[in-house]
């Protein structure tokens, strides 16, 4: 028998059946390997309740406010699989964001995200600082790709909202003849089809939110909940 024809067996029990399952889409992306995990699904979520109930490959663990040391110490008690860490880049910069990168390090985090706007010198300080792979989030065409590369940048973090798919598709093709390889993470959208092009586009690895995923678990428990 080939092993394409083979199903594969899921295990579970009764009370941890209902996770926080990644969009089956997602797994036509190539992923990327980190320290010998090959990441496709990444949930983008700071919520330790679904952090510990999800299938994603990896949690994408930014936020809004400046990087909090016991936020991302809560992660790494409830994680199950590699966590990506904000650290920050616009108003948390330089000797903090590196302190809160060598933080990020002990307690786990396979890699940290710098968001845009990060200045050169916070981005080779952090580079330089910490030994796991450094993420930059580009949200428009307007960032030096080869610049951010050379500063000491391993991954590109795409978040661009409906233009995610063409900045992702811009990136490929700046970086075609130099780093045709580079890795790049994107969010993929709410739908099959978004996530698709997004991956079409030139994505290796698909970021996903948990808010309208958990809302529907919710909604299905209680609903059980009046029922009985």
């Amino acid at each position: 028998m080939k092993n394409e024809q083979l199903e594969v067996p899921n295990l579970t029990s009764k009370l941890r059946k209902d996770l926080v399952f990644s969009p089956q889409v997602i797994q036509n992306a190539s992923g990327i390997q980190l320290f010998g995990q090959t990441i496709k699904s990444i949930i983008y979520t700071t919520d330790v309740a679904v952090i510990a109930n999800c299938d994603a490959d990896a949690i994408l663990a930014v936020y809004p406010w400046t990087p909090n040391t016991r936020i991302l110490q809560a992660i790494s008690c409830v994680a199950n699989v590699p966590f990506l860490a904000g650290i920050g880049g616009g108003l948390t910069k330089g000797l903090r964001s590196v302190t809160i990168g060598r933080f990020a390090e002990e307690m786990g985090a396979n890699g940290v995200v710098l968001n845009a706007p990060t200045s050169h010198k916070s981005i080779m300080a952090v580079s330089k600082g910490i030994d796991v792979p450094v993420f930059y989030t580009v949200v428009n065409n307007e960032a030096n790709l080869k610049k951010l590369i050379q500063l000491g940048v391993n991954a590109f973090n795409v978040a661009g909202g409906k233009e995610t798919a063409k900045l992702v598709y811009w990136i490929r093709e700046e970086l075609e003849k130099e780093y045709p390889n580079f890795p790049i993470i994107a969010s993929g959208g709410h739908t099959d089809a978004s996530i698709q092009e997004t991956i079409d586009a030139g994505a290796n690895a698909i970021t996903f939110s948990a808010s309208s995923l958990t809302d529907k678990i919710f909604k299905k428990k209680m609903e059980l909940y009046r029922s009985k």
